[in-house]
């Protein structure tokens, strides 16, 4: 009898420790497969972009509007509202890391309602200016509202800056995207036809902020969309001493009205001349009758590129912060404008009082008063066709 305990004794130990050997096997693998799942998870994550919503006010007539964030791998940050298509801030590193914003705006959304020299707007119908507001299409003459001196500004009275738009979200090769869509109905401004369109958001990895216009009609008619957003890569002051090449051979002289008068002419040997990279400030204030017409750089440059070909624009070095903004497009032009005409009178983010050129535009477009110029690319939409304008805004950080 005790030999048979003993034997009870010794199988039960045994089998104790067959069981803590088991059991420390099991952990071992469980502890390795949630190590590799954490490791994998680590790797995988940060390469989807992020985008949240959040609400921004609402319009006088009482409609919602939201607000949409944008966040790469980087951290790099881009607010969209969809109350005008408005880019309300785009936050970027220095040569630090210290993150700031380089485009102008307001903090709340009643100030964009109430007074917006179009900071960071989707301007359309029609982005720039048409002479006299009137064109002729299909033999016959449209007159739009005139409201920039005797001429036809940015899509007129209520441009596409100063709609709500409907938002998604929606998947792409780059990642998730903001996707706003409007209906401008036929004889809206006193454009003809129904012109649906599309504008998608994206921030890529390399801090690219893409934006991809697309309009189709069901009627001959005109478009030229853009982004008007006011630029200051050092985030505080003037931006004379903002470094600028501009991949153009020739520009569009305007006439004291800043409509152009048709000709292509060489910036060789003029302000105008940023093949080279040089400091916006360097020239402004020549005596330049083209300068004075403009009061500052207010001007169409005819960029070197093909027809709907993604290319080089323009490229903006900041000294003292290092920032470089990068603009890409398909469009035919490049609209830069310094800020001329901001006086003080706005009180932009955080009480900054926008002065005389503390920003600049790079405005990737169509030429201005296209529809009255036969020679230069036509703006012209029919059925069946889709207008396409892809511009991309690339921050880095140079030495």
């Amino acid at each position: 009898m005790a030999i048979f305990r003993q034997f009870c004794c010794k199988l039960l130990h045994l089998q104790h420790e067959s069981i803590m050997q088991n059991t420390y096997v099991w952990m071992t693998l469980l502890s390795a497969g949630a190590c590799a799942a954490f490791l994998l998870g680590c790797v995988s994550a940060p390469h989807s972009p992020q985008i949240s919503r959040e609400p921004f006010g609402r319009t006088k007539e009482g409609t919602p509007v939201d607000l949409f964030t944008l966040r790469n791998t980087k951290g790099v940050e881009a607010r969209i509202c969809n109350y005008g298509g408005l880019l309300v801030s785009f936050k970027s590193p220095d040569r630090h890391g210290k993150m700031g914003d380089v485009v102008l705006g307001y903090d709340h959304l009643d100030d964009y309602i109430k007074n917006n020299p179009f900071f960071g707007a989707l301007v359309g119908r029609y982005g720039n200016r048409i002479a006299r507001g009137k064109f002729s299409l299909d033999g016959k003459e449209y007159t739009l509202a005139i409201n920039n001196g005797p001429n036809s500004l940015h899509g007129g009275l209520k441009g596409f800056d100063k709609v709500v738009w409907e938002p998604s979200i929606r998947a792409t090769q780059n990642g998730a995207a903001l996707q706003l869509k409007y209906l401008s109905k036929d004889g809206e401004e006193g454009f003809p036809g129904n012109l649906s369109v599309t504008a998608l958001y994206t921030l890529t990895d390399d801090n690219g902020l893409r934006l991809d216009y697309t309009a189709t009609t069901d009627k001959d008619t005109i478009v030229n969309l853009t982004e008007h957003s006011y630029f200051n890569l050092a985030g505080k002051g003037d931006v004379l001493k903002h470094i600028v090449m501009i991949a153009a051979d020739k520009f569009t002289p305007v006439d004291s009205t800043s409509i152009p008068t048709g000709e292509l002419r060489p910036v060789e040997g003029t302000p105008f001349d940023f093949r080279k990279p040089t400091a916006i400030g360097a020239r402004i204030d020549q005596d330049d009758e083209q300068l004075k017409f403009g009061n500052g750089y207010d001007h169409n440059f005819v960029l070197n590129q093909g027809p709907g070909e993604l290319g080089l624009a323009a490229r903006v070095y900041e000294p003292t912060t290092g920032r470089v903004l990068e603009v890409l497009t398909t469009a035919p032009g490049l609209q830069f404008y310094t800020g001329n005409f901001l006086d003080g009178a706005v009180h932009g983010k955080g009480g900054w009082v926008y002065q005389r050129r503390n920003g600049f535009c790079m405005e990737a477009q169509h030429f201005p008063d296209s529809p009255n110029h036969p020679n230069f690319p036509s703006v012209v939409l029919k059925p069946g066709e889709v207008y396409r304008n892809t511009i991309i805004y690339r921050l880095s950080v140079g030495q």
